[in-house]
Formats: C-alpha cells, sequence, structure tokens
C-alpha cells in the first residue's frame, strides 16, 4: 500500500442521469444534500453503447455549472472516433477537466463493438484528441472483470490503460478489503503506481445488490449474504447491517492508506452521507486519516 499513501485523499459521489423531470429534481435535491460535505467531484454515468449520451451530456453540464467539478464517464463501445472526439469538444468548451474512461457494455442486439474495442484505445485517443486537457480516470476490478481471460490478463489490461494514459482509477465494488490490498501489491510488483481510489456501494436493498453483483463480478461474502437474507424484508435492518459493515470495510481502507473513497449513490443521498458521517471525514481527515 505504499504507493497509496502519497496521494492525496479525494471523495467523490457518482450518479446516473435521470430519465424524467421528477427524477431530475430528485437528483437535484440529492446534490444539494451531498454538496454540503464538498466532494471534490461527482461522476455521471453513460449507458451502454452510448445510450443514454445526450442525458449524461446535460446531467454533467447543469451539475458542474453549480460549483462541483462534475466528470463524465465515456464509454467507446458503440461509437466512433468522430463522434466522441464531438463529446471531448464539448466537454472542454465547458470547462470539464476530468472524464472517467471506459470501455463500456456491448448493448443487447448491437453487432460491433464499434472503432474501438477496449479502454486503453479510449484512453489513447484522448489523449491524441486532447492532450492534457483533462485527467483521466479508468476502471480498476480488484475481484478481476468477470470477461478477464485469467487475473494476469485482467492486470495486464490495467497496466494498458495507465501507459496510455490514464492518471487515475476507481475500482468496481467490493466487500472484501484484501482484495483490495492484493490488488495493489500486485500492481506495486508491476511498478504501476497510479491512485487507485476504491468504490463503495453502500447496501440498501439486498435482491438489487445480488443482480447488481452477478452482472458485474462483485463478490457479496457468505457471511454477508446469510445475513442480509436472514432479515427478509426488514429493509431497517439491512440497511443499518449494510451501513455497519460498509462503514468498518472503509475505515479498513483509509487506514491502510486507500487514496479516497468514491460512493456509488444510485442517486440517493442518506446511504453514502451516513457512512460519510461515520467515518467523520473532514477536510484535516482527507490528507492523515
Amino acid at each position: 500500500m505504499e504507493s497509496q499513501k502519497q496521494f492525496k485523499r479525494r471523495f467523490s459521489f457518482e450518479f446516473f442521469p435521470p430519465k424524467t423531470d421528477q427524477g431530475k429534481e430528485k437528483l437535484q435535491t440529492v446534490r444539494n444534500k451531498l454538496a454540503e460535505v464538498d466532494p471534490d467531484f461527482f461522476s455521471v454515468t453513460f449507458g451502454a453503447g452510448g445510450s443514454t449520451r445526450d442525458r449524461t451530456i446535460e446531467t454533467v453540464l447543469n451539475l458542474h455549472r453549480q460549483g462541483i467539478s462534475t466528470a463524465p464517464h465515456l464509454s467507446c463501445v458503440g461509437g466512433t472516433r468522430q463522434e466522441i472526439g464531438e463529446l471531448l469538444d464539448v466537454y472542454k468548451e465547458n470547462g470539464i477537466n476530468r472524464i472517467v474512461a471506459l470501455r463500456g457494455d456491448m448493448p443487447s442486439g448491437m453487432g460491433a463493438a464499434g472503432e474501438m474495442r477496449y479502454a486503453n484505445e479510449l484512453v489513447e485517443f484522448i489523449r491524441e484528441h486532447s492532450g492534457d486537457t483533462f485527467n483521466l480516470e479508468v476502471a480498476a476490478y480488484p475481484e478481476f472483470h468477470p470477461q478477464a481471460r485469467s487475473a494476469e490478463d485482467d492486470l495486464q489490461n490495467f497496466a494498458r490503460k495507465v501507459k496510455a494514459g490514464a492518471n487515475s482509477a476507481i475500482t468496481q465494488y467490493f466487500f472484501n478489503a484484501d482484495s483490495y490490498f492484493y490488488f495493489i501489491d500486485r500492481l506495486e510488483k508491476m511498478d504501476v503506481t497510479i491512485p487507485v481510489v476504491p468504490g463503495i456501494m453502500p447496501i440498501i436493498n439486498f435482491s438489487n445488490l445480488v443482480r447488481f453483483s452477478d452482472m458485474c463480478g462483485a463478490e457479496i461474502p457468505r457471511w454477508i449474504r446469510k445475513q442480509l437474507e436472514a432479515y427478509g424484508d426488514d429493509s431497517d435492518s439491512i440497511r443499518k447491517f449494510g451501513e455497519e459493515v460498509v462503514t468498518d470495510m472503509c475505515e479498513k481502507l483509509l487506514k491502510a492508506g486507500a487514496p479516497g473513497l468514491h460512493f456509488y449513490t444510485l442517486n440517493q443521498a442518506e446511504p453514502s452521507l451516513s457512512i460519510w458521517k461515520n467515518l467523520g471525514v473532514s477536510e484535516r481527515e482527507k490528507i492523515s486519516f
């Protein structure tokens, strides 16, 4: 973990672009609550194959204008270099200085991946097109990408993204801190030493969590899964237990030297804020926990 201790702590919250006017109003309320803790940035997801392209742009620009740096997710699957270049120009013109560069998922029914197939190609293209305009975040998978042929292949894929020009990384969520520590240890042995910020998923709904985790390859440890199953439909107990489990893991990560936390909010404020408050994060503690 020595490589991670050298970086200034940063904290961020992730949203998805709302589909309805009601969703936009809700997100504004959530944004205002989370803005009170002065995060380093917000990020906004990008649907499979660019399916939320216009809504992502609208959401990013609206949030960014309100005073907290906002980073759009940008995926290459299904897109052309021209389309991606036009998006980059829009973001540059509006003062966006951070992008989360991802391969992205192939939407059902799409026959071809597009002009770029992998995230390292997207990172290379962004650097060719925009130079150092953007701080580029990439994805990291402590429990390894579900489509990776092997753990070693996945580590090499990550190294290629760093070599292509990535500045830092945000991990897929996990509930086993040791998987993150092992991942960092492997990267350090490869002399890959960019900041790798743990992605944190508050536990809100057990069935949704199982569905998300099965899709993305995130493991729910058996003891957590069994306890959540035991609560049945008792949503209050699920949230309380989830808050305790995730807070304990975040404390362990920060004490070991993780360079911050990135919360997957699911467009809800309170679950992430509860963990934040439990951790006692302050401006002073962003540098030393």
